[in-house]
This record gives structure tokens, C-alpha cells and sequence, in this order.
């Protein structure tokens, strides 16, 4: 293998597993298999323009082209001319998503899913500091400078991290980059042949300038200087990130969605934070608040709306924010003939709870609060400015609380056509199955009303659902396909799902986040837990306006207004919060199975379990993640490791037993010569073949400072190699094996502890493993040319140009 071929492919290797520092960051792995053949593809371009040749910044100008068209095949290939050339509508696409992906990073909890955008920016990096990578270390051959854009990629990994197991990768990172120096260094070895300090090439040049014995060259030294510069900063540089409290940026604060120390709902799509709120071992308390409203369970807090469906996740518009007004205005499409009571509630959030948006019961008519906020009218939801966020927040909310009849749901008008246009919108993506499960589950249906509470009633307890709150199906097209086959999620696949299905039917739908009404205290609060966190569909009726309704089993409160046969008041008795006691994980069993399902989801059948409880449904870590995690340990034991490997392997076989021919005697004696003289090179003792074996011998015993009887052991030995070497008939003396051992021990008596360290972990001889096999590689590949017909590729690939780099 040629010079440059070595060093692309460790160009390659160097940026995989500095991209390995990105795994925390996201679900999954696939788009590291993704990455790692673009980059393959993209490596590959370069050596062939290398090969032919081209200059050196067209080659750089070939593979960014490349680079260009496989993005836009593998993101965008739907908007591409032809599906591969990037037309305008794919570029524009392709920045839609780069937006869409900056959001989502500065708004998912660790591990974020992978969505569109997300992966686009983790493949696109990753494939682009490939790109330069490759250019500086082997189109410029300048391996050094290239540990820059590797530092970089990991340094944004571990700042944006929480510092789970960055040990692992910053040393899967750092071993890239050195690799990516020995390689540089073995190309310039084999152009230049000795290095300065007079030790050939099998007497450890190479290693020489590693290790800085002999005054290794210039380059090899500036290699060294800027790699531990560059690994210094690496470690230094994350302590100096902020630590921001929210989204993917959480770090350890309170918004990072882990642990204990969750607490954050996403502002875009909620599903791995409200996931793993739902999972907290410990239902820790977010807000608490005490109102007038006669019926509590029917004040959920709702932080925001997502309202747009792009075919791989729900989303909130981007809208105008205006200031908060004094009177918020009337809610949309709400008429006078609908019962409406207005009441008042004041919120105390804790201060460890960090979001941008305000929680507020819906629709809030007044809120008084102090601090930056902005008002988002479609939405009427209040929003922080200038990094205003809820923590330790006290404000006062009026809302309306509307209570429609069924009659007035079903006798609702067509909503305005600019509406129906906007909130029933489904993507492309969206699988046929979704909406004919939506006919087949409403026929017979005579009006929109009796569609929804058709779905409604579907979902939590005809359709025979499952709750599960470890499932991570995600929200876009194929996983709402996946979570109607499979049956089984949590409240964000209902309510997603739902709001898909009502869409194809032609009812405005949208998905409100935020958290179910809570659990009431001894003082008459009521306060509300991380657990509480929840998602929830809202369609729209012409004369009512927004409306929700409670799809997810065993979760909040099903509306009146979907229970026609069931009494107002006797439903208000039941939906009134439990007592505080409540709180703690319940060991009764849940409702029996003989309850009428209605029943159940109404909370008539008795204590359930507590949401977001730890159940008995955990299916074991999967194998992949088994196997990656075994490769991972595999790596960070024997990639340290094999050095030590290799030198103790290396010192049995030529010290061990062999033959009893003269020839046997010769090759022990040349082998326990090698021995010595590499356990010398080890110390630090580098070795030089222009000496005889008696000079080279004094030279161990002067600069190992040996005693006596080491010393002994190497003019023995070296005697037995000019004898060897030398006379007509060799008569080598015995115990070669115990000789070289007792230099071994000599030199490490007179050694530091330091120095004995080294010469055991990372012994400078180790570096003729690398030599053997460009040996080898060299030997296959003079012997693939000398094959009839091996150039004729070749000589193709130079015609094509006459324009040399």
C-alpha cells in the first residue's frame, strides 16, 4: 500500500472514531453506519484523483461535489433533479432542514431523537470534517494541522454532553489522531529513508521520532507538540462550555431530562423529554397551585401547541410574538350560546423547573406575571424572551372553563376554510393505513363530533391499547403506522396518532403538551409532579373553538362532553384529585379485568396504577446495544493493551526452546541478539546497525548504566553473534535465553519508574509491527503489478488528464 493510501485510510479511521464521541448525543447508531459510507465514498474519490493526478485543490473540489450529491441523495432525494443532482428545491430543502435541526438541538433532552434535521447535521459534520481531514493530511500531507477539525468534533460532543463515559471517547478520539501521525511519519520515513539521529529503519527511526531519541525530524516533533496541544485543549475546553439547563444543551442542569434531574418539556416535539419525565424514579414536583374551579381534574396545564406535521414529527409554527395584553382576546370560534365560567388560579413553579414556555390552564382569559414574556396568539400560549424562563416563577391565571354539550359539538358549523386548510394537512409520507383505520374505526359516524369520540373511545379502550411508556416508536409517518399495528405507547402516540387520524377525516387537529391537573395536598394544594407530564389532541368545532379530548387509558380525565350518557355531576365527583397520599407508588392491583372499559378511563373502577410508575415491562437491553457496548470494552482493553501484547509475545517466542542443529544454535543466538537489543531500544537506548555487536554491547552497558553481571550477560551474547556471524565453524555459548533475561532485569533496575513504565506499556520496539506488515503490503502489491494486465487501470486513469498536483 502506497504512502497516501495509508494515510487516507487512517484519515478515515481517525475522523470514525472521533465521530464516536457524537453517540450520547442521539438515539441509535445507524447514522454512524450511515456516515462511516459517505465517508468511505468520499475517501475513496480523493485516492482515485490523487491517483490519476489531479491538483490539489481540484481533488478537494471533486470530493466536496461528491459530497454535495451523496447528501442530496440520502437527504433530499425526493426534491433532486434526476434524484441525485441538487437542484434549487433540493438546496432549499436541504437548508430547511439544517434550520429545522438547529431547533431541534437546542430543544430535545439527551439522547435526542433522530430526526430529519438532527441527522442531516450529525452526518453532514461528520462527512465534512472527514473532508478536511483527508484534505490536510493527505492531499497536503500534513498530518498535524488535521487533529484541528478532529478536536473540534469532539470538543462540540463533549459540550454538549452530560460526561457519560467522554473518557471512552476522548481516547478512541485521541488514539485516531495519533495513529494518523505514526502513519504521516512512516510515509516520510519511507521517502527519506534514515531519520536524524543514525538509526535505520530497522533500528528504530521511526520510533526515534515518536519518542524523541536521536532528535526525530522536525515534522514528527511539530506532530507531537501540536497533538498534545490539541488533546490539552480537548480536555480543558468542555469545562468552559456553559452549561445551559435546557433541551439538548442541558448538560447536568435541571432541563437535561435525565435522572433526577429532568423536569423540561420540549418546546418542539416533546417525546424524549415527556419519556423520560414519565420514567423519573422519583415523582419530583414541577409547580404546585391552588384554584377556584369546582372540578380540578379538569385543569390541565398546557405549555404549548404542536400544530404542524411535517411526515417525521409534530412541530409548533413559527409564529409572531406580541406583547402579553392586559385582557387576552376570545378565543377562536368560541360562541356566546356555549357555557363558560371564568375562574382564577395562582401557580408557584419550583426552582428547579426551567422552561421557556408558561404553563397555563386553557384558554387563559388574564395572566399576571413578572419577568420577560411574550404572547403567541394562536397558540395563546406565553413565551420567555431574552432567556426568561419559569424557574421559580409565581404568577396568577384567569381562564375560561367551557363546558359545551354534546349536542352543541354535534351541531357544530364548517370551520373557517383558511383553518380547515391549515390544521388538516397530512405529509405525503403518511402511510394509506392510517386513513382507512380512521374510516373503519368512525363508520357510521353522522358528523365530525361523533368521529372524534368514535377515535376517542377507540384509543383508550376498544382498540384494546396498551400504556407503556418505554416504548420509543417516535412520532413521524411510519412510527404512527408502527404504534396502530403494535398497540402499545404512551400518551404522545395516542395523541399524535389521533390528530393524524382526525386530519384525514377533515377535522382541524392539533397535539397541546403540558401536564395533567396533579395531585391535591393536605393544605388544599395541589401539586404537580414530573409523572403529571403529558400530551393531549385538540380538534376544533365551529361555536366551541378548541377542544380536548383524552385518548391516552388511564391518564387524566375523560371530557363530559364525550360522555353524553353520563351525569355532569356524578362525573365531577369522580375526577376530583386524590389525596396526597396518593402520590407513592400504589402496590394494589389494577381495575379488574371484568370493568367495563367506559368505566375505567372515567377512574370508576377503583385506584389504578400510578402513571409513569416503574412496571414490569422492561424487554431487556437489546443485542445490538450488548455488542456494541462488549466492542467497546474489547477496544478500550487491548488497543492500550496490544503493545504489551505484542512485546510479551515477541520476547517468548525468541527465547523460547527451539532445535538442536547448528542452525538452531544460530537463529536462538540471533533471536536473544534481537531481544537485547530491542529491550535496550525500549529503555530508551536506540539502535544503531552501523555498530559491530562488541561496540554495540559496550554502548547497551554505558547507557543503561549495567552492573556487572548484566554487563557480562551482554558481551556473552554479543560474542556468540560475531561468532555467528563471523567464524567458519559458529560455537555460540549457552544459556542465551537466561542472558538476555538477566539484561532485561539490569535495565530496569537502573531505569526510573517512569522509565519502566513506558518500556512496559508502550514499548518503542512495538513499531516494527507496523513495519512488517507495510512490508507485506508492499511485497502483495509489487506482485499484484508484476501481474499481466495490473496497469492497464492505471494507465487509463492518467490519460483521462495531463494536469498534475
Amino acid at each position: 500500500m502506497s504512502g497516501r493510501a495509508r494515510l487516507a485510510l487512517c484519515a478515515y479511521a481517525a475522523t470514525l472514531l472521533a465521530a464516536g464521541a457524537l453517540i450520547p448525543l442521539v438515539d441509535g447508531v445507524g447514522w454512524l453506519v450511515q456516515a462511516a459510507v459517505l465517508l468511505g465514498v468520499q475517501s475513496g474519490v480523493g485516492a482515485l484523483a490523487r491517483r490519476v493526478p489531479l491538483a490539489r485543490t481540484l481533488t478537494i473540489a471533486v470530493q466536496t461535489l461528491v459530497t454535495l450529491l451523496l447528501l442530496t441523495l440520502v437527504f433530499v432525494r425526493d426534491h433532486a433533479l434526476f434524484g441525485v443532482l441538487p437542484g434549487p428545491e433540493a438546496l432549499m430543502r436541504l437548508g430547511e432542514l439544517l434550520v429545522a435541526g438547529g431547533e431541534d438541538v437546542g430543544t430535545y433532552a439527551i439522547p435526542a431523537p433522530m430526526t430529519d434535521g438532527i441527522k442531516l447535521m450529525v452526518v453532514g459534520g461528520v462527512v465534512l470534517i472527514g473532508l478536511a481531514v483527508d484534505a490536510l493530511a493527505v492531499t497536503f500531507r500534513s498530518a498535524a494541522p488535521a487533529g484541528l477539525p478532529l478536536l473540534a468534533l469532539y470538543s462540540v460532543a463533549a459540550g454538549l454532553s452530560d460526561g457519560g463515559a467522554s473518557w471512552l471517547w476522548f481516547l478512541l478520539a485521541a488514539s485516531g489522531y495519533l495513529l494518523l501521525l505514526l502513519a504521516e511519519g512512516r510515509d516520510r520515513l519511507s521517502q527519506w529513508g534514515r531519520v536524524f539521529g543514525g538509526a535505520t529503519r530497522n533500528s528504530g527511526g521511526l520510533a526515534d521520532g515518536l519518542a524523541g531519541v536521536g532528535g526525530g525530524s522536525s515534522p514528527v516533533r511539530t506532530g507531537r507538540r501540536i497533538g498534545v496541544l490539541a488533546l490539552g485543549i480537548a480536555l480543558v475546553a468542555p469545562l468552559a462550555l456553559p452549561a445551559l439547563d435546557s433541551g439538548l444543551l442541558g448538560g447536568k442542569g435541571p432541563g437535561n431530562g435525565r435522572g433526577s434531574g429532568g423536569g423540561t418539556i420540549s418546546a418542539v416535539n416533546p417525546l424524549v423529554s415527556l419519556q423520560n419525565n414519565l420514567n423519573q424514579p422519583d415523582n419530583r414536583e414541577v409547580m404546585t397551585y391552588r384554584s377556584n374551579i369546582e372540578n380540578p381534574q379538569s385543569l390541565y396545564l398546557r405549555i404549548l401547541a404542536l400544530d404542524e406535521f411535517n411526515g417525521s414529527e409534530w412541530r409548533s409554527s413559527t409564529r409572531r410574538l406580541t406583547d402579553v395584553p392586559d385582557r387576552l382576546p376570545q378565543p377562536t370560534g368560541l360562541g356566546r350560546d356555549v357555557s363558560v365560567t371564568e375562574v382564577r388560579t395562582n401557580i408557584s413553579a419550583s426552582r428547579s423547573y426551567q422552561q421557556t414556555y408558561l404553563p397555563l390552564p386553557y384558554p387563559a382569559s388574564e395572566v399576571r406575571v413578572g419577568g420577560r414574556w411574550r404572547y403567541e396568539p394562536e397558540g395563546r400560549t406565553l413565551v420567555g424572551d431574552d432567556g426568561q424562563t419559569t424557574r421559580g416563577a409565581q404568577y396568577e391565571v384567569g381562564s375560561l372553563v367551557v363546558e359545551p354539550t354534546a349536542a352543541q359539538l354535534a351541531a357544530a358549523g364548517s370551520p373557517p376554510e383558511e383553518l380547515v386548510r391549515e390544521y388538516t394537512q397530512v405529509p405525503g409520507s403518511l402511510p394509506g393505513v392510517v386513513a382507512e383505520t380512521a374510516e373503519q374505526v368512525t363508520e357510521g359516524a353522522s358528523n365530525a363530533y361523533e368521529q372524534a369520540v368514535k377515535l376517542q373511545d377507540w384509543f383508550a379502550s376498544d382498540g384494546g391499547f396498551t400504556y407503556d411508556t418505554t416504548v420509543t416508536s417516535g412520532t413521524g409517518s411510519s412510527a404512527i403506522a408502527r404504534f396502530l399495528r403494535d398497540r402499545e405507547g404512551f400518551c404522545i402516540h395516542f395523541s399524535f396518532s389521533m390528530a393524524a387520524m382526525a386530519r384525514t377525516l377533515g377535522i382541524p387537529a392539533r397535539v397541546a403538551v403540558g401536564f395533567t391537573p396533579g395531585t391535591m395536598k393536605a393544605d388544599g394544594a395541589i401539586s404537580v409532579g414530573l409523572r403529571d407530564a403529558h400530551a393531549w389532541p385538540e380538534l376544533y368545532f365551529e361555536g366551541v373553538g378548541w377542544t380536548r379530548f383524552e385518548p391516552t387509558p388511564s391518564r387524566g380525565s375523560t371530557p363530559s362532553w364525550t360522555r353524553p350518557e353520563v351525569p355532569t355531576d356524578s362525573a365531577s365527583d369522580v375526577a376530583q384529585p386524590s389525596a396526597d397520599t396518593s402520590a407513592e407508588p400504589s402496590a394494589a392491583p389494577s381495575a379488574e379485568d371484568s370493568c367495563p372499559p367506559q368505566s375505567r378511563q372515567e377512574g370508576g373502577c377503583g385506584p389504578s396504577q400510578e402513571p409513569g410508575a416503574a412496571l414490569p415491562t422492561d424487554r431487556g437491553t437489546p443485542a445490538g446495544t450488548v455488542l456494541l457496548v462488549v466492542l467497546a470494552a474489547v477496544l478500550v482493553l487491548v488497543l492500550p493493551l496490544s503493545p504489551l501484547l505484542w512485546r510479551t509475545r515477541a520476547r517468548n517466542r525468541r527465547l523460547g526452546s527451539g532445535g538442536r542443529t547448528p542452525a538452531d544454535a544460530a537463529a536462538r543466538t540471533l533471536a536473544a541478539w534481537r531481544e537485547i537489543s530491542d529491550e535496550a531500544w525500549d529503555h530508551g537506548i536506540a539502535p544503531d546497525e552501523s555498530l559491530t555487536p562488541r561496540k554495540a554491547a559496550a554502548r547497551i552497558v554505558r547507557l543503561g548504566r549495567l552492573d556487572t553481571t548484566a554487563a557480562e550477560a551482554v558481551h556473552r551474547i554479543a560474542g556468540s553473534v560475531e561468532q555467528v556471524l563471523y567464524a567458519p565453524e559458529p560455537r555460540p555459548a549457552a544459556g542465551q535465553a537466561e542472558d538476555a533475561l538477566t539484561v532485561r532485569a539490569g535495565l530496569r533496575a537502573s531505569a526510573g519508574r517512569g522509565a519502566r513504565l513506558r518500556a512496559t506499556l508502550l514499548p518503542r520496539s512495538s513499531v516494527r509491527v507496523v513495519w512488517a506488515v507495510a512490508e507485506r503490503r508492499t511485497a502483495l502489491a509489487e506482485r499484484w503489478a508484476g501481474r499481466p494486465g495490473a496497469g492497464r487501470w492505471t494507465a487509463r486513469l492518467r490519460r483521462l488528464t495531463r494536469q498534475h498536483g
